[in-house]
Formats: C-alpha cells, sequence, structure tokens
C-alpha cells in the first residue's frame, strides 16, 4: 500500500510541477522558509517516509487556525510548499501566478480530495505524503464501516468504562485491534503503539481535553456513507443549510432506503445503536463538536415526540411521520432553521 500511495505522490506532484515551473523565475531565500524541505532526500528529492510524529508536525504546521482541514490559504502554502520544496533552494512564493497556483491547486485536489469538499482532512493529507504504512493503517480509508450504526457498535465496544469518551487507553486498545485485523500487529513495537496513540489523540482531540468525545472519534472512524447528507435530506435537517434550493418531497422509496439502512438486523425497529447511529448521522448534520450526553439529549428528545407506544424503539410508521413532518414544514417554509431540541 505504501508504494501505491508514493507512487500516486510522486505522479501528482510531478504534474504540479510541470504546471507551476513554467511560470516561476528562481530567487534566494532562507532554506528553513519552506517547512516540507526537511523531509526531502538530499540526493533524490522525493521525499522521505514520514514517521507518525513527523505527520503531526507538518499536519500542525498548516492547519494553523486548528479547525481539522488545511483549506483557504492555508491550502495555498501547502500547495505551494509542496512543490518547491524539490528545489534546494526557496522559490519564492510570490512569484507563482494565481493562474499556476490554481491549475496546481485543481490537479491536487482531484487526486486527493476524496470527499470533494474544497480541503484537505486529516487521513487525505496521509495519502499525500509518504507515511509509514503500519500509520496510514490506523485510518481506515481503505475498508470504512458500512454505516454508522456500526461505528457505535465499536463505540461501546472501546468505551469500557462507560464514561462516554475514549480515553487514551482506550484508543490504544482499539488502534491495536486495527492492526490486529489487517495482521500487521507483530510489525508494531509497544513503543510505536504508544506513539501512534499520542499521536493520533493529538490530531483528533479538537478541544485538547486529553479524549475524543464522539464527533472526534468519527473523525478517526469514517463510514461508507451518512445516508441524510443526501440533498433530499440535508435540506430537511441542517441547521443553516448552504443547500441551495427549497425543500423536495420525500417519497415512500426515500422512507424505505433510510429505515432499511438504520434496521440493521431486519427487526422492522430502529432501537438500540441502530437508533443511537440514526442520532449519529442526523447530529452529523446540524452540529460539528458533540459527545455522548448530546447524542442522549437527542435520543430522549426524539423518542418523546415520536415513539408514540412508548416502546423505547422507532417503528416505521414512525419513522415516515418524524421524516415527512420535517419534510412538510421544509417545503412550507424554505427559509425554516431547524431549532436546537432542549
Amino acid at each position: 500500500m505504501t508504494v501505491d500511495i508514493c507512487q500516486k505522490s510522486c505522479k501528482v506532484v510531478k504534474k504540479l510541477i510541470q504546471e507551476i515551473f513554467s511560470t516561476m523565475a528562481t530567487s534566494a531565500e532562507d532554506k528553513s522558509s519552506n517547512f516540507l524541505r526537511q523531509f526531502r532526500d538530499l540526493k533524490t528529492r522525493e521525499f522521505k517516509l514520514l514517521s507518525a510524529q513527523q505527520f503531526m508536525e507538518v499536519w500542525n504546521h498548516y492547519d494553523t487556525d486548528g479547525n481539522g482541514f488545511i483549506e483557504g490559504s492555508e491550502l495555498d502554502s501547502f500547495l505551494t510548499q509542496l512543490v518547491t520544496s524539490i528545489n534546494s533552494q526557496d522559490i519564492g512564493p510570490e512569484v507563482v501566478s494565481p493562474t499556476a497556483l490554481m491549475d496546481a491547486k485543481t490537479l491536487l485536489m482531484n487526486a486527493f480530495d476524496e470527499n470533494s469538499d474544497g480541503k484537505i482532512d486529516i487521513a487525505e493529507l496521509a495519502q499525500i505524503l509518504p507515511t509509514e504504512e503500519t500509520f496510514l493503517l490506523l485510518f481506515r480509508r481503505d475498508n470504512p464501516l458500512e454505516s454508522s450504526v456500526e461505528f457505535m457498535k465499536v463505540w461501546r465496544e472501546f468505551d469500557k468504562d462507560r464514561s462516554g469518551y475514549i480515553e487514551a487507553d482506550e484508543l490504544k486498545n482499539f488502534l491495536l485491534h486495527l492492526l490486529k485485523q489487517s495482521k500487521r500487529d507483530n510489525d508494531v513495537s509497544e513503543e510505536q503503539l504508544i506513539t501512534y496513540t499520542d499521536t493520533v489523540l493529538q490530531l483528533f482531540d479538537r478541544n485538547k481535553d486529553g479524549k475524543l468525545q464522539l464527533s472526534e472519534m468519527a473523525k478517526l472512524l469514517p463510514v461508507k456513507e451518512n445516508f441524510l447528507c443526501r440533498p433530499v435530506f440535508k435540506r430537511q435537517f441542517r441547521k443553516n443549510s448552504s443547500v441551495s434550493g427549497s425543500a423536495s418531497k420525500l417519497t415512500k422509496d426515500d422512507i424505505d432506503k433510510v429505515f432499511r439502512l438504520y434496521d440493521r438486523d431486519n427487526s422492522h425497529y430502529i432501537e438500540n445503536e441502530e437508533l443511537n447511529g440514526f442520532l449519529k448521522d442526523l447530529m452529523d448534520l446540524v452540529e460539528e463538536d458533540y459527545d455522548e450526553a448530546d447524542l442522549i439529549q437527542c435520543r430522549e428528545a426524539l423518542l418523546r415526540d415520536c415513539d408514540q407506544n412508548h416502546d423505547g424503539k422507532i417503528d416505521y410508521n414512525e419513522l415516515r411521520m418524524l421524516l415527512m413532518s420535517y419534510n412538510q414544514v421544509s417545503i412550507d417554509n424554505p427559509g425554516f432553521e431547524q431549532e436546537d431540541s432542549s
């Protein structure tokens, strides 16, 4: 896998170089001004394999606002230095034409921006820069979970003390579990595993409380698709939605698909971790940061308002009423913003 990633990275970088160098003129500057140059081999000018610690240093250098993405001016800086780091001396960023930079940026994003959101997240950066293979495995890009129902089952399995957080020792056990799944646990020493744990915690612990809350763990452990992110649902649920256009009417087929997605055991009910998975996907639409206490509060509100027979689970008709009620509000009030349930 590492070889394929390195080859992919080299090909893209070479294209970027061809796009940009035709518009550049050389100018000598302090070598230290290009942060990425230190990670290239002095003779071959290829990137050396980055350790987990070095990867974190690169990430922290370019994610200057600490929001979990390299975007905007951060992305421009990263892209320019990615290309110009191949030279033994800096090529001044000021001589890169805006057109060349935009073309190069387009090439890079087409190759590596997997979710097409116009920015680079942590796992995408790990595909751009050659990084040690066992560390790459922790991002599960090649093997995402089927749905948030599976995510919630994993969450329950590793939140051993039921604290509502994945703490350092629990995270270490989770990372070891991922390596065992890939049959690579024997390739990683205890010291490396501790380093991986510390690195992952620093990368994904956005509020710096020393543990991972639900929304932070969700970024580490991706699912194939949040079905509720599809435009027909996004317009119903998203607070301050940027999705253009008025809400479209939900069909029976839309509702059937949602119910089948979350009723994983075909019991004809959405219950337990199925219901938590549905709520997690729902919260992904309206909040960037949320923890298990928020999910519990959301669950209580949903059951209070929608669980007509008070059995603690959601059947097909109750889900249909929930989705259709939001749909009708959105159609009748195109500018409607869903209020927080509290």
